[in-house]
């Protein structure tokens, strides 16, 4: 390591190597990768998501169709430029809110990793192995910088599009080859770009899509421009006027450079179980354990609160009465309600009953409140705690140290799979047959020779 941190992490993702990855690392991130695809098919018929994607449309030379590009817009199948392909992918795969998110830096790796790694892979002929170890450069870089920002940054600033274009910086420069002072300059142009205010939530605004559409897209370019000999600032991150400065009370820039090549984050990665803003899960998973564990209705419930970090309070507390499905999933009362009522909160569930009278009748049984234990322990740990209530006075306390989806009570690739047919069906991206043919190529996509159609085959 240098005293130049920015430059330690950009040779990093620079010089990472297939072979120096370790294999449960590369298992973890094959899994992502499929789990990522789901949530991309599911962004199809999306109103925020089809906005955008006719834009990239007209915006795109050759119209979006197959003589546009090689990259795969996964929504419509059809092909275009890297760039509107990463765009249109990266707003689709975080619409369902399915898509992986990593607990310390409270960020959501996929969604603008993939989309460029898929686009720019396909551009250019690359491998499957290209593939995954671009998309691990693009987490392990992500995920440091996110940590690097601190909570102070998370409370204003939605990380996903700001630690997400950098990381889609470093997903783009890998697969393009750059030398690490490239990336660095990548790394420049990345940042002076990224943005992402939390302000969309109190209003039902579509701003959530175009952060990491945006992420998507603009990391790219960065990294295509510092390939022409285009410079970025080589000190964005922690400049005197860089992105901490500007975004952030307690960043720490020895989190850039935590461990390289020994602590790989990208292990660290949950996927996502209920179909919510992640706050939510640890509430809806310690409400669960009661309700099976205490054998409880719904019905018999007369109070729930929910123990939380500050985080949680700040990004939920926004959505007090949701008036669309999207904003539901910012709502702790309407997310417990769901699990409460169905055992889940799934896509279909939201979709279908977030707003019934029986969801909004336990919303309004349902508080936040502080937790001293729950914040210390947070980001690193995502504890739930509730307390329950019942109308006969009985009272209860549930508690899960890892939410349904972490490292420690992961999904296995029988659920993940499951999980992409059910988000295919959702949205109808896909028929049945079609993700399995998917599956079937995405599980072996460390021995494609040449990554071609996700949809059609690929050629080993």
């Amino acid at each position: 390591m240098t005293d130049h941190p920015s430059l330690d992490l950009a040779t990093f993702a620079a010089q990472l190597r297939f072979d120096v990855i370790p294999s449960s690392v590369v298992e973890r991130a094959v899994n992502l990768y499929v789990d990522w695809l789901g949530s991309a098919l599911a962004g199809k018929g999306a109103r925020p998501v089809e906005t955008i994607a006719a834009f990239a449309r007209r915006a795109a030379l050759g119209g979006g169709t197959d003589e546009g590009g090689a990259a795969e817009v996964l929504i419509d199948r059809t092909h275009s430029t890297p760039y509107f392909a990463a765009m249109v992918n990266g707003a689709a795969s975080h619409f369902a809110e399915q898509d992986d998110v990593h607990n310390g830096s409270v960020f959501h790796p996929a969604t603008v990793v993939f989309p460029v790694a898929l686009a720019l892979a396909q551009a250019r002929g690359a491998s499957g192995r290209d593939l995954i170890t671009a998309a691990i450069a693009g987490y392990e870089t992500g995920i440091r910088v996110g940590e690097f920002l601190g909570r102070s940054h998370y409370k204003m600033f939605h990380t996903t599009g700001t630690a997400g274009t950098v990381a889609a910086a470093a997903t783009a420069g890998r697969l393009l080859g750059l030398s690490p002072q490239q990336m660095l300059d990548a790394f420049g142009s990345a940042g002076t770009q990224a943005s992402g205010l939390w302000e969309f939530l109190r209003d039902a605004a579509d701003s959530k899509q175009l952060h990491t559409a945006m992420a998507a897209a603009n990391g790219l370019m960065a990294a295509e421009l510092a390939a022409d000999g285009f410079r970025g600032a080589t000190r964005i991150l922690d400049g005197a006027q860089g992105m901490a400065a500007g975004m952030s009370s307690d960043a720490d820039p020895a989190r850039l450079v935590d461990r390289l090549g020994e602590r790989w984050a990208t292990a660290e990665t949950s996927f996502k179980y209920h179909a919510s803003c992640r706050h939510s899960h640890p509430a809806a998973d310690a409400l669960l354990a009661v309700i099976g564990g205490e054998r409880l209705l719904a019905s018999d419930i007369a109070r729930v609160t929910a123990h939380v970090h500050q985080g949680a309070l700040d990004v939920l507390g926004a959505v007090v009465v949701p008036r669309t499905v999207h904003q539901a999933k910012f709502n702790m009362g309407t997310v417990l309600g769901l699990v409460a009522l169905h055992g889940y909160a799934g896509v279909n569930e939201f979709e279908g009953s977030f707003d019934a009278e029986s969801v909004a009748a336990f919303r309004d049984k349902v508080e936040m409140v502080f937790d001293d234990e729950v914040d210390r322990a947070y980001p690193a740990r995502w504890i739930g705690k509730v307390t329950v209530v019942t109308h006969d006075g009985r009272r209860y306390a549930g508690r899960v140290d890892e939410p349904k989806g972490d490292p420690g009570n992961t999904l296995s690739r029988d659920e993940i799979a499951e999980k992409v047919r059910r988000l295919a069906a959702f949205s109808g991206a896909a028929s049945d047959g079609e993700v399995s043919d998917l599956l079937y190529g995405a599980w072996q996509v460390t021995s494609c020779d040449v990554m071609g159609s996700v949809l059609r085959g690929f050629r080993g």
